[in-house]
């Protein structure tokens, strides 16, 4: 969600543009609170995020129903990211267009602060602007080479394989942050193994959603937690 781990009492430094060095296309660093983190605030933090997560159903093209009553945008899936129409301009122009990716980019950053925040792993609230704790970068597929045009119909398809393991994967994050959640009102800190591990299903997913989501790369994902 490091090789995984940073150094020991340091925090993990920003994630640098992702380039050719990186397959993925996708680069994650999250700061570790190497610090006391608000005992409070982690209680009750899920009443805590309503405001903020308002604020992100509000732009992710969801809205509220019963069962079988639920809308959405035509263009927003997989959240508020922009799939279907860079699908198309793909298939048929073989273009991305770049305010589309800058969008994605942004939504992305912002929904992982989101995330990160309601993991715990940040006691800050979750700015709608400022990259925080939480430094995200994803491959302009401007700047890349050509993007293929038929691989976009079956990259949903193709990425079976992860979808299965991120079932699982997802169940042991939610495990590790109930043990974070003890963790930190007992002793005020989020225990580094634990943080490492929900950081690194937060960067597996991620790919998967660049891959084959957002459709940015090519690249298929690695099957590992660590960068």
């Amino acid at each position: 969600m490091s090789a995984i781990e940073p150094g020991a009492g340091a925090p993990a430094g920003p994630a640098g543009p992702a380039g050719p060095g990186d397959p993925s296309g996708v680069t994650l660093a999250i700061d570790y609170p190497d610090r006391p983190l608000n005992r409070l605030s982690t209680a009750l933090r899920l009443f805590a995020a309503i405001p903020i997560l308002v604020v992100l159903c509000s732009i992710s093209g969801e809205t509220f129903g019963s069962a079988g009553n639920n809308g959405g945008s035509g263009f927003a899936a997989a959240g508020g990211l922009l799939v279907l129409g860079p699908l198309v301009m793909l298939v048929f122009r073989g273009r991305y267009p770049g305010w589309w990716f800058a969008w994605n980019l942004e939504f992305a950053r912002f929904s992982t602060r989101v995330g990160a925040y309601l993991a715990l792993m940040d006691d800050r609230y979750p700015s709608t602007e400022d990259e925080q704790s939480v430094h995200l970068d994803i491959a302009d597929p401007g700047r890349t080479p050509r993007l293929s045009r038929w691989l976009p119909l079956v990259k949903w398809l193709l990425a079976i394989p992860h979808y299965i393991v991120l079932f699982f994967l997802w169940i042991g994050a939610v495990v590790a942050v109930i043990a974070a959640w003890f963790a930190i009102l007992v002793t005020g800190r989020y225990p580094r193994g634990l943080f490492t591990y929900v950081e690194g299903v937060i960067r597996w997913q991620l790919r998967v959603v660049a891959y084959a989501a957002i459709l940015t790369t090519d690249a298929y994902p690695p099957f590992r937690l660590a960068p």
